[in-house]
């Protein structure tokens, strides 16, 4: 007699094994209807899964948040079978839920093209009106196995090969079609609906292997209804008017190419953007006490070795060998180790803790080519990395300052807010479990005292520690992971860090791993398409221009931009001869946050017409009136409170 309990705590009793199905129906008939799948004592499975056991249930329906992904899961199914039944001959391969939507990955002569869209969307579309259950049968593994080579899917047979011995090997039927997977799902193909749409093809290789045969992947979206759908292509038709490579281009920021895979090259606007913004996380972390170092590039492998990234984070460093010291270097990944060796170099007292060490760590790591993307995603970039080395007591003080000083920081560039995550231990880590007992339960602690609220994101801590996540929500809806606070009790234990205590004996220091930005090139990315290049004055690469109607005017154009680049603005004169509306349009197009506009008359009352980026509205102005304003204007955040 299974007992269920349910979310509020009520507990009904049935007379032998039931399925999910029977007990949303012995609750209801509205949530029979609703219920598309449940969790069975916190794990996601079908409706149909008998309980024979008391247990706890939880049933999900549209409006949760976990049938997202079961929508997207059920879709990429019905995808394969679309195809498959298009396109005979076609094996099919593997085909996840992802963010945002879906992909399965095909093994065909032909590849797909997007011209192929409109009639496997419309094959989709009738196996989801057909409603075909979800059916899941477990099968012997050898029989599974020749089942699939007899259909001459080699490839989905040689998953079965590969999984443990142990593993269950499901089938899960809709209709006639049938694939391998894990599951769950939902009752049947009506329930993934129609707000879809299929986006693209790429190539991939199987399981990711450049030496295996290459597959055409079809990628769509999927939500639950059709306004989240169509909410959902508005962000991308606004993601790509706001795309930073675009931009940058047409502002002059920036530009790459093959002779330097994953690295920038900064043009002078785009450089000026990147030191305003370095120079206030500089002033902001002087102010909070962090002491600012540099750090080699080439450091010995031994002392990766030592730290444990040789084992952990090998794959994704580039490699130095010096023949005649018989050495191998490695470009730094990240400052942590090198901020230990300046930790190290001659005896600490605990008087000096909490020390904050701060670097602007030029770094480099190696991303697959198709990973790389613009700006956002480099294999040379430049972190706002710290550490701070402190005792156990001082780590939730220490975190809660750096939580106030991160809030400030992202207020001062435009996000108001951001989401936490708390990242746990994972599967492969340095350290044994006492330590991440002590480091986790001192986050939570520092979490707490913070006043920060989090949500989990289990086992993706990093190989030494713990962390929080903070997560910014751009104009436009995105999320992207930026700062970060790891708890390490590990580096400074493998690497033979101390300080003298106040009982004079040695003690280990807790090290904290911080950044807000993250890396520079990928923050000015999002800054970039945050404000779709329209920068606040202070950020603004070029902040004025200083346009002339006439050619009498001239003079005073370049006078104007004189006083304003004296009153520390970034000033241009256009004295080009051309006509003012063209002038207009040219900077306007720039992004040009303030156009003044001069003729005879503005030249003869010393005045200007101020014109903003987006308005038509003009403003008269004295020179010194426009030249005070500006300037006050145009100060970074920080300065502002200072002159306050």
């Amino acid at each position: 007699m299974p007992a269920i309990t349910l979310p509020d705590g009520t507990v009904r009793r049935f007379d032998g094994p039931v399925t999910g199905t029977a007990v949303a129906v012995s609750i209801g008939p509205g949530l029979a209807k609703a219920a598309l799948a449940m969790e069975l004592d916190g794990k996601l499975v079908d409706l149909s899964r008998e309980i024979r056991d008391d247990a706890a249930v939880r049933f999900i329906t549209r409006k949760d948040d976990a049938a997202l992904g079961m929508i997207r899961h059920d879709i990429a199914h019905v995808l394969a079978e679309a195809v498959q039944g298009l396109y005979p001959g076609t094996q099919v391969t593997i085909g996840p839920a992802i963010e945002n939507g879906f992909y399965y990955d095909f093994s065909r002569n032909e590849p797909f093209t997007p011209d192929d869209f409109a009639a496997i969307e419309a094959r989709m579309r009738k196996i989801i009106a057909a409603n075909a259950p979800f059916q899941r049968e477990e099968w012997p593994r050898e029989e599974a196995i020749a089942f699939f080579e007899n259909k001459g899917e080699r490839f989905k047979a040689e998953l079965i090969r590969d999984l443990p011995e142990s593993e269950t090997i499901s089938i899960y039927r809709q209709g006639e079609w049938l694939d391998l997977c894990r599951g769950p799902h939902m009752r049947g193909t009506g329930d993934a609906g129609t707000a879809f749409k299929l986006m693209k093809v790429a190539g991939a290789y199987w399981r990711g292997d450049h030496r295996n045969p290459m597959l055409t992947r079809i990628y769509g979206t999927a939500w639950r209804d059709q306004k989240e759908l169509d909410a959902h292509l508005l962000q991308l038709e606004e993601a790509e008017k706001r795309d930073h490579r675009r931009i940058g281009r047409e502002m002059d920021l920036f530009h790459i190419q093959e002779e330097a895979t994953g690295s920038i090259f900064w043009h002078p606007k785009g450089w000026r953007l990147y030191t305003v913004l370095q120079d206030y996380m500089r002033r902001m972390q002087t102010r909070a006490d962090y002491q600012e170092v540099r750090t080699p590039q080439l450091v010995d492998r031994v002392l990766w070795e030592q730290s444990g990234h040789w084992e952990n984070y090998r794959e994704h460093m580039f490699i130095a060998t010096v023949e005649d010291e018989n050495k191998t270097l490695a470009l730094k990944p990240m400052n942590c180790p090198c901020h230990v060796q300046i930790f190290r170099h001659g005896l600490r007292s605990y008087r000096e803790l909490p020390l904050r060490m701060a670097e602007f760590g030029a770094c480099h790591r190696y991303e697959p080519s198709g990973a790389l993307h613009g700006i956002m995603r480099v294999r040379s970039f430049t972190q706002d990395d710290a550490h701070i080395f402190c005792t156990e007591d001082q780590v939730a003080p220490e975190t809660a300052r750096f939580v106030a000083m991160l809030a400030e920081v992202y207020r001062d560039l435009g996000f108001e807010s951001f989401r936490v995550k708390f990242a746990d231990r994972p599967e492969n880590r340095a350290g044994d479990d006492a330590s991440w007992d002590r480091a986790e339960a001192a986050l939570k602690e520092a979490c707490a005292l913070a006043g920060v609220e989090y949500e989990h994101n289990p086992g993706e801590g990093a190989f030494y520690g713990p962390k929080l996540e903070f997560v910014l929500r751009d104009a436009i809806g995105r999320d992207w992971q930026c700062g970060t606070l790891q708890v390490d009790y590990v580096l400074p234990d493998r690497l033979d860090a101390s300080f003298i205590g106040e009982d004079s004996g040695r003690h280990r220091p807790v090290m904290l791993h911080r950044a807000i930005l993250g890396s520079f090139e990928r923050f000015l990315g999002i800054l970039i398409e945050q404000f779709a290049g329209r920068f606040p004055l202070w950020l603004a690469p070029v902040q004025v221009v200083v346009a002339s109607i006439v050619s009498d005017a001239e003079p005073y154009a370049v006078e104007v931009a004189e006083a304003l680049k004296r009153a520390g603005l970034v000033a241009q004169a256009d004295v080009a001869n051309e006509k003012i509306n063209a002038k207009i349009r040219t900077h306007s197009l720039a992004r040009i946050p303030v156009i003044l506009v001069v003729g005879r008359k503005e030249a003869e009352a010393r005045t200007v017409a101020m014109r903003r980026l987006g308005s038509q509205d003009q403003t008269i102005l004295s020179l010194d009136e426009a030249v005070s304003a500006l300037a006050a204007e145009a100060l970074p955040p920080d300065l502002k409170r200072e002159t306050a």
